[in-house]
């Protein structure tokens, strides 16, 4: 019977991929979420604020093209990233009565659409402040030790990876809009003052047992449609001073992940930065498959979002894939897909 050879740099392949797909099924039992409207799954549906999504023509691609306080045309970056990592394909919102704790245990959001890291920003749309979603973890965890007892409760939460995405929210719905800031802080001094909320909420985490933490950079905030369509002088082009911050503020998000993995002992803290691989989708969006990055799908594309990207607006597209944004201020579906993709290969990839 003749022998089947196999070359050695093939069969070392085969053995990686199969320790990626093994990886991917085991290593991450959980993904818990912190953040704002980027991975809020519906948890402002339950909380008296005009910050959310949970009607048409929001989630009409989602799953049975229903709303359900996403604020895209179907599925969030969470979503993607549960999926991923071989966990369910949708990550619920924690205030959802739809759910329990045994979907809780695989995944689970506390963001709040509107909220960002400083408590002032989450006060300009009445939303949940982050102190308050950690407080919701908190209970949570309780939850999970009585539904999983001590012992698997505990290696579920050191296990799980923990993802928060904010900042936005701080400069444009905050520092940018309100005096109150910008009185007290240049904007540098602001996002240092940022950093340090962060700082003191990883650690926090870190306290209560998480050791695989994502924190999120910023998008290049400047080419969001609606400060393109604000951008009067500049001929509707992003806003770069915008972007600058978002940058500069991502330089010192990557400091502090440096400073945490030295301090704190058995922590894996990374940054996911959505910055350049939205940047290119900007400038290049036919190499993404896109037809249009300035303007959003729903209404005219230049303001809308929330209550103002009503059902009947006739101006709304008929094909969100071809769009970068669902509304003025969120990416499409597709565009989340892409920027999941980019950041498990550069960032999330070592917890698989």
């Amino acid at each position: 019977m003749e022998r089947v050879r196999i070359p050695l740099l093939l069969l070392i392949q085969i053995i990686l991929t199969l320790l990626v797909i093994n990886g991917a099924e085991g290593k991450v039992p959980a993904i818990i979420v912190f953040g704002d409207s980027s991975v809020d799954a519906g948890n402002n549906n339950f909380i008296p604020t005009i910050a959310r999504s949970n009607f048409a023509p929001y989630g009409r691609d989602y799953f049975g093209g229903r709303p359900t306080g996403r604020f895209s045309n179907g599925r969030v970056p969470t979503d993607f990233i549960s999926q991923a990592f071989g966990l369910r394909p949708t990550v619920p919102a924690y205030l959802d009565p739809a759910y329990n704790i045994s979907d809780f245990a695989v995944g689970v959001t506390f963001a709040s659409a509107g909220t960002g890291y400083d408590n002032a920003t989450s006060d300009v749309l009445s939303v949940i402040p982050l102190w308050k979603e950690v407080e919701n973890y908190k209970e949570y965890q309780k939850k999970l030790r009585a539904y999983l007892g001590d012992k698997k409760a505990n290696e579920t939460l050191s296990e799980a990876l923990y993802l928060t995405s904010m900042g936005t929210n701080d400069f444009l719905e905050n520092y940018y809009t309100l005096r109150g800031r910008r009185s007290q802080y240049n904007v540098d001094q602001y996002q240092s003052f940022l950093i340090g909320i962060a700082r003191n909420f990883v650690k926090t985490l870190y306290g209560l047992g998480a050791r695989k933490i994502s924190l999120g950079g910023l998008p290049p905030m400047g080419c969001l449609p609606l400060e393109r369509a604000t951008n009067f002088r500049n001929g509707n082009k992003c806003v770069e001073s915008y972007n600058i911050v978002a940058l500069s503020f991502n330089d010192k998000l990557r400091g502090l992940v440096e400073e945490l993995n030295k301090q704190l002992p058995g922590v894996a803290v990374v940054l996911s930065n959505p910055y350049y691989v939205m940047l290119s989708m900007v400038r290049r969006p036919s190499s993404y498959g896109l037809e249009e990055t300035t303007v959003a799908c729903c209404g005219t594309g230049t303001f809308e979002m929330g209550y103002a990207c009503a059902r009947y607006n006739p101006f709304t597209c008929s094909d969100a894939n071809k769009y970068m944004f669902w509304d003025s201020f969120h990416p499409t579906e597709r565009t989340n897909k892409i920027v999941v993709d980019h950041v498990i290969r550069t960032a999330l990839h070592k917890f698989m």
